[in-house]
C-alpha cells in the first residue's frame, strides 16, 4: 500500500459548493487539469472545457463517441493472431470557438487585466458557465458572459450563449464564431500506454461545405476508416446596436463574423448553435441534411427551451442517482456529485456505443473500451439508470460476431472479446496484458447476470443475453482442460488477471473464479429458457449451433474448476507462481518511480511480488459468498502490502473489502483516494481526461462499502457500517424505488415507489410495503 498525500486545490481559487464546481480565478498551475475537469458531454458528444477565445489553452478536444480513425499496428517481430489495426477516437474540427476584438485587440483571459473572474460547472444545470470582467488599456470596462451546454435531451446538439456588454463607453467590437481545425497532437513520445497513439496524418478529408445566411454545414469522411460526419453551427445575435455579418468557409474550417457598434451597456449577446452527426456507413451529404434538419429545430426552440429541457433530465437523474453524505473534510459531498456527474456525462446518449476509459473529455487510451464498463461503470447504471446499463451491454452483443472471429484467430471456439476496442476489433498491440485478459468475457458476463438479477430484464437475456453468455462459456471450456497433475481440476492456463503486473500465468484465482460463475450462469440460463420458452430456445440454437452435451461440460468444468489455495499461508495465490517470486524492494523504491511501468522494464516487474490492481481483492468482492470472512481477512492482509495503487481501478474495490472486514479507517482513506482520483489529481494525469471507471467506483465504494450492499443471485442485503454519521442514497429493483438512510448508526428503508420489495438487514428479512418506514440499527 503505497501512501500519497491528497493535496486538493486551494479553496480560495476553487470555493466549496455543493452543486458547482467553481473556479474563482484563472490559475496557470491548474489549466491543464481544469480543462478536463470542466468537460462537458452528453456521451455522444464531448467538449473539453477550454476557453471559447481559443487561448490560453492546453488541449482543445471536441470527441464524438465511437467516431475514430484506423491504424496499421507496426510490430518489430509480429506472430500469428497478433491484433493489425489501431483504432484512435478522432479530435474533430472545434466548433466552440468565439474570438472577441475590441477596437481589433483580441480578448485573451490570461493576459487581459481582469477585475471579476469566475467560471463554474454547474450539476444540476448541466451548464458551463463564466463571467469575466474584463478592463482594457484605455479604461473601457466589458463584461464577457458565457454559457455552454451539451444536450442530453438533444443528443446531436451543443450550444453557447456568449454575452458581451460594454460598460462605460462605446467600442467597435468584433464576434468571430468559428470551426477550428486544430493542429494534429504530437506522437506519443513518452512510452506510455496510457497516452493516445497519435496520427501523424491529416484524418478528415472534407467531402462538402455549404453555408447560408449565419450558418455553416461541414462534411467529412475519415481517410481509412470510413466514417462520416458532419458538423454545423448556427446563430442568433440579439442587440440594439447596429451590427452586420458575413460567413466563409473552407477546408480549414469555417468562421462567421460579427461586427458591432458598442454602445454603453446594451447588451450584445449571441447564441452559436451546434450540431454534430456522424455515421459509419451512411453518406456525407446525408449526414448533412441531418445537420441542418437539427439546426432548424433548435434554433426555432430556442437557447431557454434547452436548458429547461436539460434540467428537466437532471432532475431526474439526481432523483434517482445522488448521494447525500456528512462528512469531513465537507468539500467532499461536493467532489462526490462531481464524480456522479460525470458518470451520466460519460454515459447519457452513449446509445449504441460504449463508454470510453476516459468517457469523452480526452484522447488518452485512444478512446477505447475496456472492461472498466462492465466492472465500474454497470453497476451504478444498473441501480440508477436500467435503459442505459442495457444499452451497454446491448453495444457488447452489436460487436458478437466480432468476438467470434476474435476467438478464431486465437485458435479458440465461442467468443473472445476484444480488451480494448471501439469497433469490436482487438486494438491492443501487447498481448501479455491485453488479449491474454481473457477475464473480459467473464466481466461482461457478469455485468449480464448482475443487469438480469437486478432488473428482472428476462427480455434481455432471452433475445440477446443468453447468447454472449453461451459463446463466452464455450471459450472457457476451450480454453482450459482436466488436468491430470491437478487431479483432474479444471485449469486455466496462460491467461492475465486483472493485476497487469503479473501476466501470462498459470490459474489466475480471479479468472478462475470468474470463470467458474460464466460456465454455471451459462448453463443455467440455457436450461430455463429450454424450459420456460421452446420458441427462444429454438431460436438459441440456432443462432449458437449449441450441441447436446455442451451444457453437462460447461457444469463439470465449473464443478472442477482448480482454485489456487496455499495451506501454509491459508490464502489464495494469485496465481500457481505467484508466491515464488521475490517480494518488491518497496522500501527502497522512491515515489517518484511511480508508476512503476513508466520506470521499469516490464520483465523486472513480472519477476516480483507486486500487483497494479485488486486482483484477489476484486474477486473477493464480486464473488464475496466464496470466501470466508476469515479467507478475506487473511488475503487482504497479504496483498495489500502488496499493491502500489499504481491504476485508479484499485483504491475503490479495496475500500469495499475493507469495509466488510472492519478496517474502517484503511476503507475510508481508500474511498476517499477513490473519490479525489481526479479533482487532486492523485495520478499526475487528469490533464489528459477523467478516470471514469474510479468515478463508478466511487459510487460503489459508498454504497457497497458503507452502506454494505451485496446483490448475489439478485438478493438485496445491507451491512451497513455503524460509524456513518449520514448517509442516503436511492436505488432501483425490478423497476421500484428503494430509499436508504442512514443515520447516526441506526438505518431507514423505504419503499417509494413499487408494490412490495423483499430485502435483508444483515440476516433479518424484512418485506418493504409501498411508503413504509422500517427502521433498523
Amino acid at each position: 500500500m503505497i501512501k500519497r498525500d491528497l493535496i486538493l486545490p486551494p479553496e480560495i481559487l476553487y470555493p466549496i459548493e455543493e452543486w458547482r464546481w467553481v473556479e474563482s480565478a484563472l490559475s496557470s498551475q491548474f489549466l491543464a487539469q481544469a480543462e478536463t475537469i470542466f468537460t462537458v458531454s452528453n456521451g455522444y458528444l464531448g467538449l473539453r472545457g477550454a476557453f471559447e477565445e481559443g487561448s490560453p489553452a492546453y488541449r482543445h478536444g471536441t470527441f464524438v463517441n465511437g467516431f475514430h480513425e484506423t491504424w496499421p499496428i507496426s510490430y518489430a517481430e509480429g506472430a500469428f493472431g497478433f491484433a493489425t489495426t489501431g483504432q484512435t477516437i478522432t479530435n474533430l474540427p472545434d466548433p466552440k470557438i468565439i474570438r472577441l476584438y475590441v477596437d481589433d485587440e483580441p480578448f485573451n483571459v490570461s493576459t487581459a487585466r481582469i477585475l471579476r473572474y469566475e467560471r463554474a460547472l454547474d450539476m444540476r444545470a448541466g451548464t458551463l458557465d463564466r463571467q469575466v470582467l474584463w478592463e482594457t488599456a484605455d479604461g473601457r470596462q466589458l463584461l464577457v458572459e458565457s454559457r455552454r451546454l451539451v444536450s442530453f435531451f438533444e443528443k446531436h446538439v451543443a450550444v453557447i450563449s456568449y454575452r458581451v456588454t460594454v460598460l462605460n463607453a462605446g467600442a467597435a467590437l468584433v464576434l468571430s464564431s468559428d470551426i477550428v481545425e486544430h493542429p494534429l497532437p504530437e506522437k506519443n513520445e513518452y512510452n506510455d500506454p496510457r497516452l493516445a497513439q497519435g496520427i501523424a496524418d491529416q484524418v478528415l478529408s472534407q467531402q462538402m461545405a455549404e453555408g447560408k445566411g449565419q450558418r455553416v454545414i461541414l462534411g467529412y469522411r475519415t481517410k481509412r476508416s470510413g466514417m462520416a460526419l458532419a458538423c454545423g453551427i448556427d446563430h442568433i445575435l440579439e442587440t440594439d446596436c447596429v451590427s452586420s455579418s458575413e460567413a466563409k468557409w473552407g477546408e480549414q474550417g469555417a468562421q462567421v463574423v460579427f461586427l458591432i457598434d458598442a454602445e454603453p451597456n446594451k447588451p450584445i449577446a449571441l447564441t452559436k448553435y451546434i450540431t454534430y452527426h456522424s455515421s459509419p456507413s451512411d453518406e456525407t451529404a446525408e449526414l448533412c441534411v441531418r445537420a441542418g434538419r437539427t439546426l432548424d429545430r433548435v434554433v426555432h426552440h430556442g437557447f431557454e427551451r434547452l436548458l429547461a429541457d436539460q434540467r428537466v433530465y437532471l432532475d431526474d437523474f439526481w432523483k434517482q442517482s445522488d448521494i447525500q453524505i456528512s462528512a469531513q473534510p465537507p468539500r467532499l459531498q461536493q467532489c462526490l456529485r462531481w464524480n456522479l456527474f460525470q458518470l451520466i456525462q460519460a454515459a447519457g446518449r452513449a446509445d449504441d456505443t460504449g463508454i470510453a476509459a476516459k468517457g469523452l473529455t480526452s484522447q488518452t487510451y485512444d478512446g477505447h473500451y475496456f472492461w472498466d464498463m462492465e466492472m465500474y461503470v454497470l453497476p451504478f447504471l444498473i441501480y440508477t439508470s436500467p435503459q442505459l446499463a442495457r444499452n451497454i451491454l446491448r453495444y457488447r452483443y452489436s460487436i458478437l460476431d466480432k468476438a467470434r472471429e476474435r476467438a478464431r484467430a486465437v485458435n479458440q471456439k465461442g467468443a473472445l472479446f476484444p480488451w480494448r476496442t471501439i469497433n469490436g476489433e482487438e486494438a491492443s498491440a501487447y498481448y501479455a496484458a491485453g488479449t491474454a485478459q481473457y477475464h473480459i468475457n467473464a466481466a461482461i458476463a457478469h455485468g449480464i447476470i448482475n443487469y438480469v438479477d437486478i432488473t428482472g430484464d428476462k427480455d434481455f437475456l432471452y433475445e440477446w443475453g443468453a447468447e454472449i453468455l453461451v459463446e463466452t462459456a464455450r471459450l472457457w471450456f476451450d480454453l482450459g482442460f482436466f488436468s491430470e497433475r491437478q487431479d483432474g481440476h479444471f485449469c486455466i492456463h496462460r491467461v492475465t488477471g486483472p493485476d497487469e503486473y503479473t501476466t501470462v500465468v498459470n490459474n489466475n484465482a480471479y479468472t478462475n473464479f470468474m470463470a467458474r460463475e460464466n460456465l454455471r450462469f451459462a448453463a443455467d440460463t440455457v436450461d430455463k429458457i429450454q424450459e420456460s420458452s421452446e420458441k427462444h430456445y429454438h431460436a438459441l440454437v440456432l443462432r449458437t449451433e449449441l450441441k447436446p452435451g455442451e451444457v453437462s461440460d460447461w457444469r463439470r468444468a465449473a464443478k472442477q474448476m482448480y482454485i489456487p489455495f496455499d495451506t501454509r499461508l491459508q490464502i489464495h495465490p494469485q496465481d500457481d507462481q505467484f508466491l515464488d517470486l521475490e517480494p518488491w524492494d518497496f522500501q527502497n523504491t522512491p515515489l517518484d518511480k511511480y508508476p512503476l511501468l513508466l520506470n521499469f522494464h516490464p520483465l523486472v516487474i513480472y519477476r516480483h511480488q507486486v500487483i497494479k490492481q485488486a486482483d484477489i481483492v476484486l474477486a473477493m468482492f464480486l464473488l464475496g459468498h466464496e470466501f470466508t470472512l476469515e479467507q478475506k481477512k487473511r488475503n487482504f492482509d497479504y496483498y495489500d502490502e502488496l499493491t502500489t495503487g499504481d491504476s485508479s481501478l484499485s483504491a475503490c474495490i479495496q475500500s469495499i473489502v475493507a469495509f466488510e472486514i472492519g478496517y474502517d479507517e484503511r476503507a475510508l482513506n481508500y474511498l476517499i483516494n477513490a473519490l479525489l482520483m481526479d479533482l487532486a489529481d492523485v495520478g499526475g494525469n487528469v490533464k489528459d481526461g477523467c478516470h471514469i471507471a474510479s468515478m463508478g467506483g466511487t459510487w460503489m465504494g459508498v454504497v457497497y462499502g458503507v452502506a454494505g450492499l451485496r446483490d448475489y443471485g439478485g438478493r438485496l442485503t445491507f451491512y451497513p457500517n455503524k460509524k456513518v454519521q449520514f448517509l442516503q442514497f436511492h436505488l432501483t429493483v425490478r423497476g421500484q424505488i428503494l430509499a436508504v438512510e442512514i443515520k447516526e448508526g441506526r438505518v431507514t428503508y423505504r419503499l417509494e415507489q413499487g408494490e412490495r420489495l423483499t430485502i435483508y438487514h444483515r440476516d433479518e428479512q424484512l418485506d418493504l410495503q409501498p411508503g413504509e418506514l422500517v427502521h433498523r440499527s
